[in-house]
């Protein structure tokens, strides 16, 4: 008799090729994502002769270093070199490439959803670490180092270790104004950025099963946040609804033959986690970050931690992140002054978050300058199609072309020493916007709602025809 299953269970033993003494698995990669920083593993196998062995699997993305402006004369050489670089090593090898005149070019863990690359049952594989995102669709997907990516190339196989089965169920309703970014950042500072550490997380739940497939992304991507290896969601009627018709989604009976197998891929009653958490989605509220790593987060009208109320550990590392962020301990984080906002990112850049920001923004200006930079071309297209463009640019905003831009600032957009960005991004690292910049991480809506007032805000106190539901 077999004993019931996880779905973790069911996709690594679907892809594991065979099993080393130490218990490390040989397993078989479905999708390989390759972008600007994947030049090291190419030059690897330049060094040894050695071909892609299998191109048709693997997809190059111009993302990280790709420019949200002024694409047709890239001025800095460091930025133009690396995207010249990738397109020549894609080319050399039969490698299909979304550069920056494609018009299905975006951030990687943005367009391969949208573009039906992300399918149910898949192992996905990029050098980003937030290739869990694509663990909403039911997918085995996470990211891998340089010497990993190169081994991908060069064998379509990647070695290893399961991870411990974790189980987040997150059942009720959402209150207004709460997204699954609060869902994120709510259960990292609940459990802290190691809570996670060496398991693979699935997310369940009414409140889960009521979210769209871009909130599922967005809560699967800040799965790395609290430490864990990736987040997966087990796939319904709402993942095929988003996948049908998509350019690389299965078509005819392959597509009928492809819902059938999806149905399997689900836990099986029964099974057993190493480790399982409950959360009411009712009491949750808009979380922000207030220190330099995603589990220093709060509700919007909570309190700064007190380092004095807290054991000497736990009170070093508060009192360098206040020291950092220019707070001090015990005030409101509400009202705290901000000198800029960024909507962006692979986190939040879909066209619902476009969409949710600009329901707040729209017919007011911003009090703060501002960056939009939409997910990918294709969403960039469809939100001008829908006239938010002119929402954000009538606020006072830049809207820009799509890319990473300032959740790492690699290809330029950054954040100056000292100054206080509102962001839809991942991570709130000392530096990640820029050196000496200093990040809080929320939702669409609350960066909307900083940018209207100038200042950290509660989403909920806004009219509620502001407030999509």
């Amino acid at each position: 008799m077999t004993l019931p299953r996880t779905l973790l269970d069911k996709l690594w033993a679907a892809h594991e090729i065979v099993q080393r003494e130490d218990g490390t698995s040989l397993l078989w990669v479905d999708r390989h994502l390759v972008h600007e920083g994947s030049h090291h593993a190419f030059a690897k196998l330049a060094t040894r002769d050695t071909p892609v062995a299998e191109p048709s699997l693997t997809f190059g993305v111009a993302d990280h270093y790709a420019p949200t402006r002024n694409r047709l004369h890239i001025e800095d050489a460091t930025i133009a070199r690396m995207i010249n670089t990738l397109l020549a090593n894609t080319q050399h090898h039969g490698i299909e490439c979304m550069g920056l005149d494609d018009p299905r070019q975006g951030i990687v863990h943005v367009i391969g959803p949208e573009q039906g690359l992300t399918l149910p049952g898949l192992l996905i594989n990029c050098g980003d670490s937030h290739t869990s995102t694509h663990g909403a669709f039911g997918a085995l997907a996470f990211g891998i180092g340089a010497t990993e990516v190169a081994h991908v190339l060069a064998t379509q196989t990647i070695w290893q270790s399961k991870p411990n089965a974790m189980r987040i169920r997150i059942d009720g309703t959402l209150p207004t104004g709460v997204t699954a970014k609060d869902m994120a950042l709510h259960w990292i500072a609940l459990l802290g950025n190691s809570g996670a550490q060496g398991h693979a997380i699935e997310y369940c739940g009414s409140a889960i099963d009521a979210l769209s497939m871009e909130a599922r992304m967005t809560l699967c991507n800040m799965s790395i946040e609290g430490g864990a290896r990736f987040g997966m969601i087990a796939p319904d009627d709402t993942t095929v609804n988003y996948i049908e018709g998509r350019p690389y989604a299965p078509t005819g009976d392959d597509w009928a033959l492809a819902k059938q197998d999806w149905q399997q891929l689900v836990t099986d009653a029964g099974a057993r986690f190493d480790r399982e958490v409950s959360i009411d989605a009712n009491s949750l509220a808009p979380t922000l970050t207030w220190g330099i790593s995603p589990d220093q987060a709060i509700a919007v009208d909570a309190l700064i931690p007190n380092p004095a109320e807290l054991d000497e550990a736990k009170a070093h590392s508060i009192r360098s992140a206040l020291e950092y962020m220019g707070l001090e301990a015990g005030q409101a984080i509400e009202g705290t002054p901000i000198d800029q906002v960024f909507l962006g990112s692979c986190t939040n850049a879909r066209i619902e978050d476009i969409r949710s920001a600009a329901c707040v923004l729209r017919g007011k200006r911003s009090k703060v300058p501002g960056l939009v930079s939409p997910g990918s071309t294709a969403i960039k297209a469809q939100a001008e199609q829908e006239g938010l463009d002119k929402v954000f640019i009538d606020a006072g905003l830049e809207w820009a072309s799509s890319g990473c831009s300032s959740c790492v600032g690699m290809n330029g957009d950054t954040v100056a020493a000292g100054k206080r960005c509102a962001s839809t991004t991942n991570r709130n690292f000392r530096g990640r916007q820029g050196r000496g910049s200093r990040t809080h991480l929320m939702s669409p809506m609350m960066v909307a709602a900083a940018a209207l007032h100038g200042k950290i805000v509660d989403v909920r106190s806004l009219a509620s025809s502001e407030t999509p539901s």
